[in-house]
């Protein structure tokens, strides 16, 4: 099993010969590594609080079952049993494709993680998710916009893409970055764009909006098939389309050679007070839908797959027990996914604090173990190239305590 013992994890030394923490390189403080060829990065926010416990059941831990009662995910090889990883953490069975990821060596699993944030209010905690300080609302821009800035070489317009209605505070900062959402322009006649274009070019900021719009479209439809820039893409009952259309904008972006290297966008429906339901119900239809548009990402992407490091983090967890409407409510710690063929996968990374009555924290939820500052350095520093440096002073303020997770990336 990959998962580090408490005891153990609190050592230098045994940190160095643990095996969950594999340093694939060692990279001198402050000095920036080789940029990496064509390097993509995808962050995907889950916004309102991803149940840990249900995404990847600690199926080892003895007060597991009790506290999740009938929600209780089996044992690998049951009837609606959690997929295996390492012998004591599951995965979710709807999250079929990263298991084969899992196997493949392209997924890893954190788990209770979280950042700095304790005090559960859904708006704080996705801000200090994205502001990358230790306080909500504490910066007006955001950790990956500021990384931009010092990665060598990065910095320009088409350097990063936020996909969705806004740019999220995550991407906001003086590195100028360009954004898409579903466009109404697609599958307009030449004759009535020949029109609109006329009609902006008295306007030069119009004109320059107009163009750029056109460009992002392009970009995106380059090699997609038609259904991917359809307005209003088909859904399916369980979700498994709802993420199609983006997902595949982002991988028509990412695929470019001379297009962005990163993009984000979000997913929304993860707060299960209510009915969330075990291997079946609520909460796995969502699971569902995510796990398949991160397939659809693998396959849109193509070649481009063995290059990119996807991430996806939420805010905070949910409690360790189910509540009295059949959910969960807000919690604390939680866990975080990193997939993708640049991904050094195949292992759960954990210091895991149990689930007795003691170990929880406040007495009812996951305690936190692993700073996801600790991830986010670590993705930054070995896939992006950005200098420890200015993770601790600018990306991440402050933080020179929170060491970054090396090998996380292949060598």
């Amino acid at each position: 099993m990959s998962t580090i013992k408490r005891r153990d994890f609190l050592g230098s030394a045994a940190l160095a010969a643990g095996g969950a923490f594999v340093t694939s390189r060692l990279c001198l403080a402050g000095a920036a590594a080789a940029p990496r060829p064509r390097a993509r990065f995808v962050l995907v926010i889950l916004r309102g609080a991803l149940d840990g416990l249900a995404a990847a059941p600690p199926l080892g831990d003895r007060d597991y079952a009790q506290l999740r009662g009938e929600f209780a995910l089996g044992a690998p090889g049951q009837p609606k049993g959690a997929l295996p990883l390492d012998g004591f953490f599951g995965l979710h069975p709807s999250l079929g494709f990263l298991h084969q990821c899992y196997g493949a060596r392209e997924l890893l699993v954190f788990h209770a993680v979280a950042s700095p944030y304790r005090d559960r209010s859904h708006f704080d905690g996705q801000d200090v998710l994205e502001n990358g300080t230790t306080l909500p609302h504490a910066l007006q821009s955001g950790w990956l916009n500021r990384a931009l800035g010092a990665a060598p070489g990065a910095g320009g317009r088409a350097s990063a893409v936020a996909l969705g209605q806004n740019v999220p505070l995550v991407m906001r900062g003086a590195v100028e970055v360009t954004s898409w959402s579903p466009s109404k322009l697609t599958g307009l006649d030449d004759d009535t764009l020949s029109r609109i274009t006329d009609l902006y070019a008295r306007d030069p900021l119009l004109s320059m909006r107009l163009s750029d719009a056109l460009a992002a479209d392009a970009m995106v439809s380059q090699n997609s098939p038609p259904e991917a820039m359809s307005p209003q893409p088909k859904v399916a009952a369980a979700g498994g389309e709802r993420y199609a259309q983006i997902v595949r904008a982002a991988a028509g972006f990412l695929r470019q050679e001379s297009g962005p290297q990163v993009a984000v966008f979000d997913t929304t429906g993860w707060d299960t007070h209510a009915n969330e339901g075990a291997a079946e119900g609520q909460l796995a239809g969502r699971l569902a839908g995510l796990d398949k548009g991160l397939a659809t990402l693998r396959e849109e992407l193509g070649s481009t797959w063995k290059d990119t490091a996807v991430l996806l983090v939420t805010e905070f967890g949910r409690t360790a027990a189910i509540n009295g409407t059949r959910g969960t409510d807000h919690g604390t710690a939680t866990m975080a996914f990193l997939v993708g063929g640049a991904v050094a996968g195949g292992r759960v990374i954990a210091d895991w604090p149990g689930l007795s009555p003691r170990a929880l924290y406040q007495g009812r939820d996951l305690a936190p173990t692993l700073e996801l500052r600790g991830v986010l350095k670590g993705v930054l520093e070995e896939h992006l190239s950005v200098p420890a440096r200015a993770l601790d002073a600018s990306v991440f303020p402050g933080s020179e305590a929170v060491r970054p997770l090396r090998g996380l990336i292949r060598a």
